[in-house]
């Protein structure tokens, strides 16, 4: 609203120029404008001049007279002074204006007169003329400002200027100005054109001047500009930083300083408050005036204290009190650890979900008619009530389940795949359930727009619902199109490839299934969706796949502290998408206090374009046994072939040449008869089932593998190496995740060759059994000197908790039990050592990390039971 001051200026400037509405009231008859034209079509000039006078008049304030007399007509009317005078009496008018139009071709003239009722016998003449008919309407606008001149005896304005503006361009405010040069003068346009500029926003004063001269009145808008901004402070903020709180504005320094912006940037920050359940939070702002008409703007906060949940109360439950309710609810009240945990904390968005939440628990128990009312939050103080509404109708037994429609199956075969069948109650999310399997089994046979639909006939006298799965099978289709989309650098077929679905082949959603899954264990992207369109016909889908891609290549350096290596340092130049192929290159090192070692790796996942992965490793390996150096180089070979559903078997062959240098005087005797050097020439199969979701930190699939190492092919050493290994990780509650984790091996020197210690087995550390020590699971040699075991076995039991789910951080709860043996046939589950620990694992941009923490349950003499903290880069198990 403009404020008092400035109504007062535009009172003034009507009161100082002297101008001012007639007192009179001026009535005025526009009679039809005769045309004189030898185009037929001009006829309708006649009215149209006319009408545009009128309307042009009544604008400016005069009263506008009809010309109805009875009998009378203005084409066969006397044009005498004396008869118009008198045709302009009976009107009651106190004007007159005829003209007539004469048109030769584009060009044309207007004639115009005005005559008075009374007085004066001699009309006032006007005149206007045009080169193209289309600017009849200027002329006509023109001559209708002076007639306006005439009737009130106006001003004409002869200049508008602008002056008092620094920043803001003068034409930029002449553009807003309605008034221009030419017009009538009058205040109500001026008033008009006051409150146009005053709502730029521009300015803090604005007057209106005028001065008389020769040619018209000179308006002048004299403008005082607002300040700008020269910086924005915060006061007394501690919730958030100021980089949180000026992403929120939509001030910035350097603009013009606006009350409403920032009254409503105030409510911006107020609702960043709420948001974190500060409701009483009261945000004031000051403005502080400097030099150069600039100001600072200083927003104070009185943030007060978080308002939480005191208390969450239901109306209406009976079925289920109020705790049980509670507990499927993500929203909660005040509890003791509050200060520490979210609980107590408002987010509308989670209570609006644990309405629906709520609603479902109870028709997952039987209660169909369950209506569950929106929350009430009500503010009292320093604490928040919400009351939840509940009606929970009747609860439903399961009476008798059918299926109806188009069988693929036979119902028996059907009915079987259904768990509602298992349930007493009537439970939706069952329900929901039964129909994605059905829906998958039609899918997966070509259906892909298979209908399933459950009736529910309820009884309301025995509380029993029969249920009827509708099945509509539809058309089978066919992939007409597979489009890939969103990938830049990963090529077409590499996707194709792990699809596993192809084009004019039938549709299959568990194929779609599987190819998403494959794709996703390739970790080559952020996210894939899928999407299917009809195709040309009916029968015919267009599957189209989107992508986004994320770095594939990594560098990393860096150093760190593990239980292992003490002190150590790595780095690692990666591509795990080479040239877009799927190929995989890795220059890796690390140095640390026990192990020295350099690695070189490439990995063809599909060779000769067929599922047949090949590779090679170079390495470098120096390694401190503690009684012993291992220095050791070699490479590896390596090919692998899926033979079954998620199973591959892999074949390498290793050579390694190891140097056992530096033994002590404490070593047993066995490491003390094999210092020189040896070379391992050897052949390793090994068949592989892995179906985990991902690499690191899975939460569903197997892993299991056995294999078969022999060594003999040439070299020093020989043995024959059997390893089998299984680990299981299956979804718990809550997001969490289970592991069962198995390992055993046995391994048999060959005749006449060597079996050195360091392809013994022993346990302990991070990787085995966690606790212990590398290698302090082991035998001891007729001196008591530590040997590997010819036999171990180890089992693992996992409890994973994701903690922060987006970053890749989880905590784990764990038991390890273990022992190593002298050969196989001594393998006994009496006697294995146990312990037991916690620890946290990170999927960080180095790699995985893993810190955990782990106490033996059954120490010996000598032992500790104190827990033994271990640090890692890498997978676990």
């Amino acid at each position: 609203m403009l404020s008092k001051k400035v109504i007062g200026w535009v009172l003034g400037i009507i009161l100082l120029s002297g101008v001012s509405f007639a007192a009179e009231t001026v009535r005025v008859v526009v009679m039809p404008f005769d045309i004189y034209s030898k185009q037929d079509n001009s006829a309708y000039l006649k009215k149209d001049i006319a009408d545009a006078v009128k309307k042009n008049l009544k604008s400016d304030g005069a009263v506008i007279v009809e010309p109805v007399i009875p009998g009378f007509s203005w084409e066969t009317a006397p044009k005498s002074v004396e008869n118009i005078q008198k045709i302009c009496v009976q009107l009651g008018a106190d004007l007159v204006i005829w003209g007539s139009l004469t048109r030769f071709e584009q060009k044309f003239s207007v004639d115009a007169k005005m005559l008075a009722a009374y007085g004066e016998k001699t009309p006032t003449l006007f005149y206007g003329e045009g080169e193209n008919i289309e600017t009849l309407p200027g002329i006509v606008k023109k001559l209708s400002r002076e007639f306006s001149l005439k009737l009130f005896r106006r001003d004409k304005v002869a200049k508008v200027q602008v002056s008092g503006n620094k920043r803001i361009e003068a034409d930029a405010i002449e553009r807003i100005i309605k008034t221009k040069p030419g017009d009538v003068y009058l205040a109500r346009s001026l008033s008009d054109d006051l409150k146009a500029v005053y709502a730029m926003g521009y300015f803090e004063d604005i007057r209106i001047e005028s001065e008389d001269t020769s040619k018209g009145k000179v308006i002048t808008f004299n403008v005082t500009e607002k300040p700008t901004i020269h910086s924005i402070r915060f006061k007394n903020n501690r919730e958030f930083q100021e980089d949180k709180l000026k992403e929120n504005l939509t001030l910035k320094t350097g603009a013009i300083l606006n009350l409403y912006n920032i009254q409503s940037n105030v409510r911006r920050l107020e609702s960043m408050y709420k948001d974190k359940n500060y409701h009483n939070a009261r945000i004031t702002y000051e403005i502080k005036p400097l030099d150069n008409n600039q100001a600072d703007v200083e927003f104070i906060f009185d943030e007060g204290d978080k308002v939480k949940i005191r208390s969450i109360n239901f109306i209406g439950n009976k079925a289920y009190g109020s705790k049980e309710l509670k507990k499927v609810m993500k929203t909660s009240e005040k509890g003791f650890w509050s200060w520490l945990t979210s609980s107590g904390e408002l987010n509308r968005e989670d209570l609006n979900q644990d309405a629906a939440r709520v609603a479902a628990f109870y028709q997952n128990k039987g209660y169909i008619q369950a209506k569950v009312g929106d929350p009430e939050v009500v503010f009292k103080d320093n604490q928040i009530e919400i009351t939840i509404k509940i009606e929970e109708g009747l609860q439903y037994k399961v009476g008798k389940v059918n299926v109806s429609g188009d069988l693929l199956l036979s119902a028996d075969k059907l009915l079987e795949k259904l768990n509602i069948r298992k349930e007493t109650y009537f439970n939706r999310e069952v329900v929901r359930n039964d129909m994605l399997a059905i829906t998958d089994i039609y899918s997966n046979d070509g259906y892909a727009n298979a209908e399933v639909s459950p009736k529910v006939d309820k009884n309301d006298k025995t509380l029993i619902v029969d249920i009827t799965y509708q099945i509509k099978k539809g058309h089978q289709a066919y992939f007409e199109k597979i489009i890939i989309g969103g990938n830049t650098k990963t090529r077409d077929k590499v996707i194709r490839r792990e699809l596993q679905v192809y084009e004019d082949e039938l549709y299959s959603g568990a194929k779609i299934k599987r190819g998403v899954r494959n794709l996703q264990r390739l970790d080559f992207f952020q996210d894939v969706k899928i999407n299917t369109s009809k195709g040309s016909t009916d029968d015919k889908l267009i599957l189209k796949l989107d992508v986004a891609e994320k770095p594939t290549g990594t560098f990393s350096f860096g150093g760190g502290y593990s239980s292992v290596e003490n002190a150590f340092i790595m780095g690692s130049v990666a591509q795990r998408n080479l040239f877009g192929l799927g190929q995989i290159l890795e220059l890796r090192g690390q140095i640390g206090s026990v192990t020295q070692r350099y690695t070189l790796s490439f990995t063809e996942p599909w060779l000769f374009d067929i599922p047949l992965s090949a590779g090679f490793d170079i390495y470098n390996w120096k390694r401190d046994y503690d009684t012993y150096y291992r220095n050791s180089k070699g490479g590896t070979l390596r090919a692998g072939y899926p033979v079954f559903d998620y199973t591959r078997l892999y074949l390498s062959y290793g050579y390694d040449i190891s140097d056992i240098e530096e033994v002590t005087e404490d070593a047993s005797t066995l490491v003390i008869d094999m210092q020189g050097r040896y070379i391992t020439s050897s052949v390793t199969t090994t068949l592989r089932y892995d179906s985990r979701d991902k690499a690191f930190n899975p939460t569903e699939g197997g892993d299991h593998s056995v294999s078969v190492q022999y060594a003999g092919i040439g070299g020093d050493v020989g043995f024959t190496k059997y390893i089998a290994e299984s680990g299981q990780y299956f979804p718990l509650f809550w997001g969490t995740t289970g592991l069962l984790h198995a390992r055993a091996g046995a391994v048999q020197q060959t005749a006449d060759k060597k079996l050195p210690d360091y392809e013994r087995f022993y346990l302990g550390g991070i990787n085995s059994l966690r606790g212990f020590r590398w290698s302090d699971v082991c035998l001891y040699d007729e001196y008591g000197e530590k040997i590997g075991g010819t036999a171990f076995m180890q089992f693992n039991v996992e409890y994973i908790i994701p903690l922060i789910k987006e970053a890749g951080v989880v905590g784990v709860l764990f038991y390890d039990t273990g022992n190593v043996y002298d050969g196989y046939s001594n393998i006994s589950f009496s006697g294995l050592r146990q312990t037991a620990g916690f620890g946290f694992r990170w999927y960080s941009p180095m790699g995985p990390l893993r810190i955990e923490n782990g106490y033996i349950l059954d120490p010996k003499e000598g032992e500790s039971r104190s827990g033994r903290w271990e640090f890692t880069m890498g997978g676990a198990f």
